[in-house]
């Protein structure tokens, strides 16, 4: 019977999601784009670096670095906060949005690797596609940090 109500969850979260068995999501391994999602129009390139000059928390991402160099899906992504004046990070306001349109949030589907000190996933699923990405943050005095980037997956 789990076995069955576990398949009707899948079949109901694919229509409007995803679905990762329990198993998937211990490893570490996500699905952050669909394969739906990723057919999505891609806002024109160019002039998407949203970094401003603010005391707000900055965003970097670690892997894959550069960021716009094309990787194999799965992929490593991990981005780093760093608060500035002895501020500290308010973890629930992380964000993570595919600026496609529509604009997909893929929040949820990271929230669990998400700490004080950036969003580590080992295996994050994501179709063959440029992507971008915004990341945003804010810290406990409520400066937001914004990080725009392009995410390159080739094919296999």
């Amino acid at each position: 019977m789990r076995h069955k109500s576990a398949m009707i969850f899948c079949a109901i979260a694919a229509m409007g999601a995803f679905c990762s068995d329990p198993s998937a999501a211990q490893s570490g391994r996500i699905v952050l784009i669909t394969a739906d999602e990723a057919k999505r129009p891609q806002p024109p390139t160019g002039g998407m670096a949203l970094r401003g000059i603010t005391r707000g928390p900055a965003i970097e991402v670690l892997s894959p670095h550069p960021p716009d160099i094309s990787v194999a899906s799965p992929i490593h992504l991990q981005l780093k906060f760093e608060v500035h004046g002895g501020a500290q990070i308010d973890e629930a306001s992380f964000k993570l949005t595919d600026v496609s349109e529509p604009a997909v949030d893929l929040t949820d589907r990271v929230k669990n690797f998400a700490k004080p000190t950036g969003v580590d996933v080992p295996e994050a699923e994501v179709p063959p596609g440029t992507y971008t990405i915004r990341a945003e943050v804010r810290d406990k005095d409520g400066r937001t940090g914004v990080l725009v980037f392009t995410l390159n997956v080739a094919k296999p």
